[in-house]
């Protein structure tokens, strides 16, 4: 069921939007060689709650921390370690989500470590600039397939791939909530696009195969060829005009 927010609904969500994007602005400031990812988890965590938030991820379906951190090859749901040292040339996504006063702000961004190579670099700029594109069809009057249809064109028209079985997903009291909005799809196809729909959209786009696999620890997600993957992410609010970044400060 999709539940449509009120506008006073939906100036809640961008407050929890906003603790997110302070997290996620602040981490990726620190990112440098050197740095392992659970100092960013503390970081995050001592963010959130700074602003008197309360972590998403941290317990949800059991998973440890505060944020996730996927490295390189990782696609998402990485998990913070002490052992997870970044170094030069890396690229590591960093997916956040922080509760206020009973609403979820989400949101991702993929960073480079240090210098990277100009494929990868090309990777974040393709990546992010899909995620502003889907963005774009998110009016009332389209349909989610427009919005997929817009991000899996421009990945692949720069000859990359986007994942298939991750989706962007509705957001609210739940952080996964009705409709999921995949990367990938036909125009004119899928539900209607409705005011007071807010939705996490998410290009989730690989250099290589499309295909993933989960590693031993039941998390991390990884490409199947062992090429690099990003991730950027913003929850979103539909209007009766353009849509509403609820992720940005």
């Amino acid at each position: 069921m999709i539940i449509l927010k009120s506008d006073s609904e939906i100036k809640l969500m961008r407050e929890a939007g906003r603790i997110v994007a302070i997290v996620l602005n602040e981490l990726a400031e620190k990112v440098k060689p050197g740095i392992n990812t659970a100092q960013l988890d503390r970081w995050a965590e001592e963010i959130i709650r700074k602003h008197h938030a309360i972590p998403t991820f941290k317990g949800y379906n059991g998973f440890p921390a505060t944020i996730t951190t996927s490295v390189n090859e990782e696609l998402v749901h990485g998990i913070p370690s002490q052992k997870k040292v970044l170094k030069e040339g890396d690229i590591i996504s960093l997916d956040c989500g922080a509760t206020l006063n009973g609403w979820v702000g989400d949101a991702a961004l993929t960073v480079p470590v240090g210098e990277i190579s100009p494929e990868a670099q090309k990777l974040l700029d393709v990546t992010e600039r899909a995620l502003y594109v889907g963005i774009e069809q998110a009016r009332v009057g389209n349909r989610s397939g427009d919005i997929s249809a817009a991000i899996q064109e421009y990945v692949e028209k720069h000859g990359y791939s986007v994942v298939r079985n991750y989706t962007g997903h509705g957001v609210g009291r739940n952080m996964h909530e009705d409709p999921q909005v995949p990367n990938y799809g036909r125009k004119h196809r899928g539900i209607p696009l409705k005011k007071g729909m807010t939705i996490a959209l998410e290009p989730m786009v690989n250099v290589g195969t499309p295909r993933t696999r989960v590693l031993a620890d039941q998390w991390t997600v990884v490409t199947d060829d062992g090429k690099l993957s990003a991730h950027f992410e913003h929850t979103i609010a539909i209007t009766n005009g353009d849509p509403l970044i609820l992720t940005q400060l």
